[in-house]
């Protein structure tokens, strides 16, 4: 056994070996070893090899999927060996043969199809880069869907499009893998190198050709040589971890770069599309608006969160039907209603593809039709916009097959199809017969005991069963002529006679004896061959099934979006094909929920970026104020409105960006030896070098990780780059107010500030935007109110005082200045006690507010007790 292990693990060196052993998997050497650390689970022996102990673990088969989701998630691939034979016909070639076993499937991150290892609110992908002769391209498929995509990709863009498309894993030619390895790991992405035979673009054509069943891919589309050889790399990589099995995949659909918004991986990050700086998904935008009810609508929400478009009509579709459903909201309540019994039609067929399937698949596609043909007639007779118009069209269709499910299928199938069951009583009648015979046999033979009965007239005639016979016809003694003489002897078979008895058979008998014996497995035998009919019934018709989930969640999408929209008092964004962006009362749709479960208001702020050539604002006022905050809502804002949805504002115009760059925060990176200051600088240079005038630029706070006049000259620099070369729409925060005065000398910046007010020494924050210059930043203020000790606060104010005044009267050097300040010349006062007594001058105050309660005083009480009160005060 030892040996067939190490021959299979032989093929499999970088992979666990799951080695069945009847009810277990079980891993052996190295592969124990690492196991069981990564699982937690207890590591044994067994036997010797070479002298030395095999390590030895195990898992229960039954629940084989959860210790394969875990050593997945930490990076380990898992080859499934199973048993190709049974025990007993192991023995039928020698009593000490071994079982035979081979590996059925290797378990990779982007291989995964089992619905307990998915989430199904997200993609799966597997994605394939590549560079041919200076030309790359990455191709992406969702095994568990279907969707196979593929772009031509400089390989400058491979970061970006791996931050939008998340792929668990990406396949890399072997030789160019070092090429990218830095890059690829930044996202937390497994990779995994393949020989230059897999990214061959003619032997990826001929595979893509068989794959889909033509003889040329024109009729996909003209791809070049590298997008060939990405999506060929992919499918020879399935053949080989499917073992043969290739899952359901549709026809590539070839992506353009300019169709849609391009956002980088770090603006993505900062803005928190899809997952929070935590690193969860709550916090982030696509947890703030996800109102989906089916899993394909989950996925739909965010593919287009992730890649806004920016095409101008497919925006204006989305919307027109985000726009339907909030005008027709019974429709659009019903529709949900429906929506939320809708199974995950895509990955089940996925699933029945690859023979990973069960009965409760089969059911998932009946359940999902059923409801499909309810939506279609709720939007039977509404005037729908093209969008949805096109989605209904896919809905119905399906009457034979529909028809087929429900005639052949229980209401509440089973899990596995070993466990029989699923097929429905009436279906099919050899079923119904083992059935019977299975469920029913005593009954059965009591009526051919009856029928004997009346056939001989022998009313004592028994029919028994026994070990040794099987069941056999028995009369006493003194009906024995009557039954070995003609015309009974004919028909009834003696087979044995005792003291007081004979015995006797029949053929029909001997065969209803075989058939009850064999009941249960026959039973399950033609249940078997029923699913493996449903089966290519259902993937005969898979496209157009395909289509119907689409549909479906192309229909969840809309409402949840209108759902959204109603709830949060959202308004329909008016998209255009020119330079303008002007949001009235905009609002950041993730904080304002955050406060709204506070109880606090949310303060709603203008936003006018619509000037030509170059429309920049210059945003200053102090920290806390809410600067990041009104960066980051217009750049949303912006995103959904591109993604199709309306957006959290009173108004918004919005001419189509092509580009979102967002520089706000600030951290370093260590593992690459990078400061804070780099990563911001890293980060500023991608966005000059890459941003157009079609363009959204939101930098905040450029260059305040060096020095003083090195950070406002980088920030004074970029300002102007943005304005005179890039052209673009820009928020630009700053502290350096010396900067508010490029205001009067660059035609399109203007400046904007975050009103606040002072009181007593205190800053009161108003987070209101407004028009015009930060006098200064109020950052002593700031520290106070983070509780930074009133020693530390009051030699701040004294330093600041200090350079304040050099500067106002002649300009003096902070250095200087500093010079001839004291060093440390204030004393450190112990805090106050603390006590709660009242003073005694306030005495008659308090003891006059003891005695009211305000719910029972009228308006003109109320005036009293205040005269009351002020007399009192004069006293003390």
């Amino acid at each position: 056994m030892m040996a067939q292990f190490l021959e299979i693990k032989q093929g499999y060196p970088d992979a666990l070996l799951f080695y069945r052993m009847g009810d277990f998997y079980e891993l052996f050497f190295d592969d124990a070893v690492a196991a069981s650390e990564a699982l937690d689970i207890a590591l044994t022996k067994r036997g010797k090899h070479l002298g030395e102990d095999i390590p030895m673990c195990g898992v229960p088969v039954h629940s084989a999927e959860n210790y394969l989701l875990t050593l997945i998630r930490k990076g380990f691939r898992v080859a499934v060996g199973e048993q190709m034979e049974s025990p007993e016909e192991a023995k039928k070639r020698g009593a000490k043969s071994v079982v035979k076993r081979d590996v059925v499937r290797l378990v990779t991150p982007g291989t995964l199809t089992e619905e307990s290892l998915l989430d199904a609110r997200r993609h799966n992908f597997l994605a394939a880069f590549t560079v041919v002769r200076d030309e790359g391209a990455l191709a992406w498929v969702d095994i568990s869907t279907g969707a196979f995509h593929v772009m031509p990709l400089p390989p400058v863009r491979l970061g970006p499009e791996l931050a939008r498309l998340a792929p668990s894993e990406l396949l890399m030619p072997d030789d160019q893998e070092r090429d990218y390895a830095e890059t690829v790991s930044d996202f937390g992405i497994s990779l995994t190198p393949l020989s230059r035979g897999s990214f061959d673009s003619t032997g990826a054509q001929d595979r893509l050709c068989r794959l889909f069943k033509v003889s040329s891919l024109d009729a996909f589309g003209t791809f070049t040589r590298a997008e060939v050889a990405a999506m060929g790399a992919i499918v020879d990589y399935l053949d080989i971890t499917q073992k043969g099995k290739l899952p359901l995949l549709r026809k590539p659909q070839r992506e353009a770069a300019d169709r849609s918004m391009q956002i980088d991986a770090a603006t993505r990050r900062n803005l928190e599309l899809t997952h929070s700086l935590a690193g969860g998904r709550a916090g982030s935008l696509l947890h703030a608006i996800d109102r989906t009810v089916t899993p394909g609508g989950a996925r739909l929400l965010e593919r287009r969160l992730s890649s806004p478009s920016r095409d101008l009509s497919t925006i204006q579709s989305r919307l027109a039907a985000v726009d339907f459903m909030v005008e027709q909201r019974q429709i659009s309540t019903d529709l949900r209603d429906a929506l939320r019994r809708v199974p995950d039609i895509d990955r089940a067929l996925s699933r029945l593809a690859i023979d990973r399937a069960g009965p409760r698949d089969l059911a998932a596609i009946r359940n999902g039709l059923t409801q499909a043909e309810q939506i279609a007639e709720t939007l039977e007779n509404a005037d729908l916009p093209d969008l949805l118009a096109d989605s209904a069209g896919h809905l119905t269709g399906h009457d034979d097959l529909l028809s087929l499910l429900d005639a052949s299928l229980v209401a509440e199938p089973p899990l596995l199809a070993r466990d029989g069951g699923f097929i429905a009583q009436g279906y099919d009648t050899d079923l119904d017969e083992a059935r019977k015979l299975r469920d029913e046999g005593r009954g059965v033979i009591a009526q051919m005991q009856t029928q004997y009965a009346e056939q001989t007239g022998i009313s004592s005639i028994k029919i028994k069963h026994n070990n040794v016979l099987g069941y056999f016809i028995e009369v006493t003694a003194t009906h024995a002529d009557k039954m070995l003489s003609e015309p009974l002897n004919e028909v009834f078979k003696h087979r044995q006679t005792t003291a007081n008895q004979l015995r006797f058979t029949t053929p029909e008998l001997s065969e209803m004896e075989t058939r009850i014996l064999n009941a249960g497995g026959r039973a399950l035998d033609i249940e078997k061959r029923l699913y493996d009919a449903l089966k290519t019934q259902i993937l005969d018709r898979a496209s157009d099934l395909t289509d119907t989930a689409r549909a479906l969640s192309e229909l969840d999408l809309a409402t949840s979006l209108a759902d959204l929209s109603i709830a949060e008092n959202w308004a329909k964004p008016r998209v255009t094909d020119s330079k303008v962006l002007n949001i009235t009362a905009g609002r950041h749709p993730v904080v304002e929920q955050s406060l709204r479960k506070d109880g606090a208001p949310f303060i709603a702020n203008d936003t006018d970026l619509s000037g030509d050539p170059s429309s920049i604002w210059l945003l200053t006022g102090p920290n806390m104020a809410g600067k990041s905050t009104f960066l980051r809502q217009t750049a949303l804002i912006v995103l959904l409105a591109q993604m199709g949805s309306h957006v959290p504002a009173q108004a918004a115009e919005i001419g189509v960006v092509s580009q979102l760059f967002s520089r706000v925060g600030a951290s370093d990176d260590l593992a690459r030896g990078r400061s804070t200051f780099m990563v911001e600088m890293v980060e500023t240079a991608a966005i000059l070098n890459q941003a157009d005038d079609r363009a959204l630029v939101i930098l905040d706070e450029i260059g305040r990780g060096t020095a003083t006049y090195d950070g406002l000259s980088i920030a004074w620099a970029t300002l102007e780059h943005l304005h005179e070369v890039n052209r673009s729409r820009a928020l630009f925060a700053t502290h350096y107010h010396e900067m508010t005065a490029l205001a009067g000398k660059l035609s399109g910046v203007e400046n904007a500030t975050v009103s606040v007010r002072e009181h007593d020494g205190d800053v009161i924050f108003l987070h209101e935007v407004i028009r015009g210059a930060a006098d200064r930043s109020y950052g002593v203020q700031v520290a106070r109110l983070a509780g930074l000790p009133d020693a530390v606060v009051a030699r701040a104010r004294e330093v600041l005082d200090a350079l304040e005044k050099g500067d106002r009267e002649g300009g003096a050097q902070p250095k200087a200045v500093i010079d001839d300040l004291p060093l440390f010349q204030f004393s450190v006062k112990a805090p106050p006690e603390r006590t709660d007594a009242i003073p005694t001058q306030y005495r008659r105050v308090a003891d006059l507010l003891e005695e009211v309660n305000p719910d029972d005083l009228s308006p003109r009480d109320a005036l009293e007790m205040l005269y009351k009160l002020k007399e009192a005060s004069r006293e003390s």
